[in-house]
């Protein structure tokens, strides 16, 4: 579609039409929202940020003195975004997420996978649950996996990632079983103003005509990096979905997104600096392959030896030659 960046438009006979004032709404917006709500089976919104989506959710749903119950290992941002608001009275538990989410909370908070240590959740649990129920989906994105048909209430994306897919555009997206609780949040965005500018929303909706293709090659990629370097001697361990679970791997034989993460023997920061295909920064989702130690930023919850990849759409031989190398 074609990008219209007004922020303001004519009033209809005196009175705003569906767009006046590009804080609510604007044209690109709305049609990367009709998109997005899509693919995941539901009624989205389209935030400056996946963190901005995210407080957004707490801010817009929730009210002091309530609590969330948090996968730990998911994204460690968003335990720093709960922390932030804590002052307002909104408090926080973390969880094992593979089981059932504790008693006494008002939102049960997922990750699909858990960002960095691809655990997967327990959504018959958390569907169990009396509280409404989150899954950032950002990992899987609706290609893999979509929450809202397996009992979710909302679904999280940082839009930075796969939706928009080349590293270019930042932007999050929430999105809702409920119009409802959508037009409730949407009534907070725009008081508040996080909303996407419309070259984001525009980049976003470039990004989901290939995001199907894109996230099927980069599985396929990260599962036959995840074989290879289970193999390999100088890594401890490696962290991808369905791995060493014949049964799961049978039935995932493309692979399960294109995250993962390995320990490695020795100095991690050395074989995150000696790649030379790979790039060494942060991030993920991106159509260029990306790979960093993630103890530089998450502290003592992640090993130091942990480095996370987030697998591209260069050829896989390609990359493992780089990561043996890196490695030796």
């Amino acid at each position: 579609m074609a990008l219209d960046r007004s922020t303001i438009w004519p009033y209809e006979d005196g009175e705003p039409g569906d767009f006046f004032y590009s804080r609510y709404d604007h044209p690109t917006g709305v049609e990367a929202e009709r998109a997005l709500g899509e693919l995941d089976r539901g009624h989205a919104l389209l935030f400056s940020s996946g963190s901005a989506a995210a407080t957004a959710a707490v801010l817009g749903l929730l009210s002091p003195g309530q609590a969330i119950a948090l996968a730990e290992g998911c994204y460690y941002g968003t335990a720093l975004i709960f922390r932030e608001l804590e002052r307002w009275g909104v408090r926080f538990i973390e969880f094992d997420q593979t089981g059932p989410p504790p008693e006494g909370v008002d939102l049960v908070w997922l990750e699909a996978p858990s960002n960095p240590f691809l655990t997967f959740p327990d959504m018959e649990a958390a569907g169990a649950h009396p509280a409404r129920v989150l899954v950032d989906a950002t990992a899987s994105t609706p290609v893999l996996f979509r929450p809202l048909e397996h009992g979710a209430d909302f679904v999280l994306h940082s839009a930075t990632k796969y939706l928009a897919g080349h590293h270019d555009a930042l932007a999050g997206v929430l999105v809702f079983a409920s119009e409802e609780e959508r037009e409730r949040v949407k009534g907070f965005r725009g008081r508040t103003g996080p909303i996407a500018a419309p070259d984001t929303a525009w980049l976003v909706l470039r990004g989901l005509k290939t995001l199907e293709v894109r996230v099927r090659r980069q599985s396929e990629s990260a599962l036959e990096l995840a074989r290879r370097l289970d193999a390999h001697p100088a890594v401890e361990r490696i962290r991808y979905p369905g791995l060493g679970d014949e049964l799961a791997a049978r039935s995932m034989s493309g692979g399960f997104g294109g995250l993962l993460s390995f320990d490695v023997v020795g100095d991690a920061r050395r074989v995150e600096s000696s790649t030379r295909l790979i790039v060494n920064a942060t991030s993920l989702g991106g159509v260029d392959s990306v790979l960093e130690t993630r103890h530089r930023w998450e502290g003592d919850r992640v090993p130091e030896n942990l480095i996370r990849l987030s697998v591209g759409l260069e050829d896989v031989d390609a990359l493992w030659t780089d990561l043996e190398q890196a490695l030796g």
